[in-house]
């Protein structure tokens, strides 16, 4: 396969500027050129780039992308490595979720206290301009 950067992006649903991103910060290796100096890609960068779309579908940071993909260049490998990382993501996930979930419950909360009479009297704008009205501190 001998494929353009837009085939590349059709195929793996990735835009072009985040190719030439992944590729500028060594996630995906620079391609050849051809004579015309187009970049000329391959079915392992296919399959590298749906790699990398997937795990930032899913959360996953550059920089752990970065070492599952040397993982996964390995599969003899023990895998501790990268089951390390992905309870490393799911802890930081749970620890988002609860971040939202404190802040639904400051907003509602707001919504709810506010009479949705004046401005001058509202309990949103009144909270907003005072965190020490708020029972999450740590929205």
């Amino acid at each position: 396969m001998d494929i353009s950067i837009g085939e590349l992006s059709r195929r793996t649903a990735v835009k072009v500027a985040t190719i030439r991103y992944y590729e500028s910060v060594a996630l995906v290796p620079c391609p050849p050129r051809s004579e015309g100096r187009q970049r000329r890609y391959g079915e392992h960068e296919v399959s590298r780039l749906s790699f990398i779309r997937h795990a930032r579908e899913l959360g996953f940071d550059i920089e752990a992308i970065r070492e599952l993909l040397a993982m996964s260049a390995q599969p003899d490998q023990s895998c501790a490595e990268a089951d390390r990382i992905a309870r490393r993501h799911m802890a930081e996930v749970d620890r988002r979720i609860s971040q939202l979930t404190a802040l639904r419950a400051e907003l509602q909360r707001m919504v709810e206290a506010c009479g949705h009479g004046r401005v001058g009297d509202c309990r949103v704008i009144e909270t907003l301009a005072n965190h020490d009205q708020c029972e999450h501190a740590s929205h």
